[in-house]
């Protein structure tokens, strides 16, 4: 059987005062016809990554709102998760061609993982699959009578051909996919029911939860932060992609005008990334000897709520990625009232419309610019921050992610009609929705 990830429970009717009222309101309706119906999520990791942290908010909803829902890990090697970090990376544009032996090795793994699935999923009525790593399931499944979706939340626009080639034959067993963006949608994609919608934060989950000045403080103290120094600070994987030793580079051309100013590096170092620890290594190699860089990661302690307090504190916060699927550190900043520096890539600019949350830099220079301009006028930066957090407030809080997945579920169920025992009257309103 394949791993199942305890997620616990969520309320809806939580997120009252929080998220926009009419969304809430709307889920109820949404729900109706698919009270009662079983719902799977299959990834790689249970943390580390964006997916990840949106499936320990996202799951729970779903159950809250009488759709029983689980979420289940894949299982691989060393070897197989550095092919599918290929693939991964591949699918972005990256140079390489992926080799027989790398095929023979993702297949391997995944014909396992297919077996285990049919073993425990034969009474689901929608499946998503996350990502490449476990993107050949529903071809290698005999579970027919569910309906598959493939959510990529990878930019696949321009993928290296010698990895899509392989990759798109097996996309043909999926009823549907989803993608961030439409720019990401990559060409002559096997799949006709296409939907876009972009990912969300949970506002009620400890990385985005309000923190106590004092507590937010002695975290920060505890972990090297000297909370009475301006700070700017970068959160995510240690990925070459996301340009951490360019925010090096870009704060090393402020620092001399801002001689205390301290940068926070801070990412998660995760099971199905191995190519994570050689950035780590590099861009610790490339750091060392000045104090006022700090480099941290989950395996130090430094976790969701530590996080929260960096992005809280902080008087700027980069995300200068390169190419990025949606970037939700960039939605958790603002949302804290912290204006970003972001690279105009993926999501990114989504997330910062013009004057609104921050700036979009294309290169180091301007990154360091803008840093120090920002730096220098607190005034501007607060506003941004400020108009900011009402464009997440409507856009991309969880429940409008959810409303998007209720969308797609009823669309799916209406083309092919649920099994009575995936019904429940709409009367049965779950607990957790009284007062939505």
């Amino acid at each position: 059987m394949l791993d199942i990830v305890d997620v616990g429970k969520r309320s809806l009717a939580s997120y009252r005062g929080v998220a926009p009222d009419e969304q809430l309101d709307e889920l109820v309706h949404l729900s109706e016809h698919l009270r009662g119906a079983r719902c799977m999520h299959v990834n790689a990791t249970s943390y580390g990554g964006g997916v990840s942290e949106i499936l320990r908010s996202l799951v729970p909803l779903y159950n809250d709102l009488g759709i029983t829902t689980d979420w289940k890990l894949i299982h691989g090697d060393e070897e197989f998760f550095q092919v599918t970090k290929r693939i991964h990376n591949g699918l972005q544009g990256a140079p390489g061609e992926l080799t027989e032996k790398d095929k023979a090795v993702y297949l391997a793994n995944a014909q396992r993982n297919a077996s285990r699935l049919i073993s425990d999923s034969e009474d689901y009525d929608f499946i998503f699959v996350h990502d490449p790593q476990p993107a050949v399931l529903a071809a290698l499944s005999s579970l027919r009578e569910s309906r598959w979706i493939w959510r990529c939340h990878i930019d696949t626009s321009h993928p290296n051909p010698s990895y899509w080639e392989f990759l798109a034959p097996f996309l043909t067993a999926y009823d549907a996919a989803v993608f961030t963006l439409d720019d990401f949608i990559p060409p002559e994609l096997p799949i006709r029911d296409v939907h876009v919608y972009p990912p969300c934060i949970d506002p009620l989950s400890p990385k985005n939860h309000p923190l106590p000045e004092k507590l937010t403080k002695d975290l920060l103290e505890w972990i090297g932060i000297r909370t009475h120094r301006p700070l700017v600070t970068q959160v995510g994987r240690f990925d070459l992609w996301k340009d951490p030793l360019g925010v090096v580079r870009a704060y090393q051309r402020v620092r001399p005008h801002v001689p205390d100013l301290q940068l926070a590096l801070v990412g998660s170092l995760a099971l199905d990334d191995p190519e994570g620890w050689d950035v780590y290594k590099e861009v610790r190699s490339a750091t060392a000897g000045d104090s006022l860089i700090h480099v941290l990661t989950n395996l130090v302690g430094v976790g969701n709520v530590e996080v929260n307090a960096l992005q809280s504190i902080s008087d700027v916060v980069i995300q200068k990625s390169i190419r990025e699927g949606f970037g939700l550190t960039v939605s958790e900043a603002v949302w804290k009232g912290t204006p970003v520096i972001g690279g105009r890539v993926g999501g990114i600019p989504l997330q910062l419309p013009e004057g609104t949350g921050g700036v979009l830099v294309d290169t180091i220079e301007e990154c360091a610019e803008h840093m120090l301009r920002l730096l220098r006028q607190p005034e501007e930066a607060r506003l941004l921050g400020e108009r900011g957090r009402e464009h997440v407030r409507q856009n991309f809080l969880m429940p409008r992610l959810l409303r998007d997945h209720l969308l797609l579920l009823n669309e799916l169920a209406a083309a092919r009609p649920l099994a009575p025992r995936g019904i429940i009257p709409a009367s049965s309103i779950p607990a957790g929705l009284q007062g939505v």
